[in-house]
């Protein structure tokens, strides 16, 4: 019986840390989006060329992990890298929720 409560809080935190990772807020990271990602991969996250991909729908957490890797140099591309730099760890919240929000 011990055994079944401790996995069950430890699934219970476990859910409680992931939607702590991706807490952003989607209404500041549309402002931001619009300023700083729509020229590329569109408003709504549907990208204008194909060389650009969509965002819409895409979970907030890979848009984090991917944002951070180019903030961070392990990712590079000579668009991307200069754009994620100039993004606080806040705002790459807001934008991954904004984004992740979309259909």
């Amino acid at each position: 019986m011990k055994k079944i409560i401790v996995i069950a809080a430890l699934v219970a935190g476990m859910g409680s840390l992931g939607s702590a990772m991706a807490a952003g807020d989607a209404a500041a990271g549309k402002a931001k989006a619009t300023a700083v990602c729509a020229a590329c991969h569109g408003a709504n996250g549907i990208s204008v060329n194909a060389m650009w991909p969509n965002l819409a729908g895409q979970k907030a957490d890979y848009i984090i992990k991917q944002l951070k890797a180019f903030k961070a140099g392990t990712r590079k591309d000579p668009l991307m890298s200069p754009q994620a730099a100039q993004l606080s760890d806040q705002d790459v919240e807001n934008v991954a929720a904004y984004f992740s929000s979309l259909k």
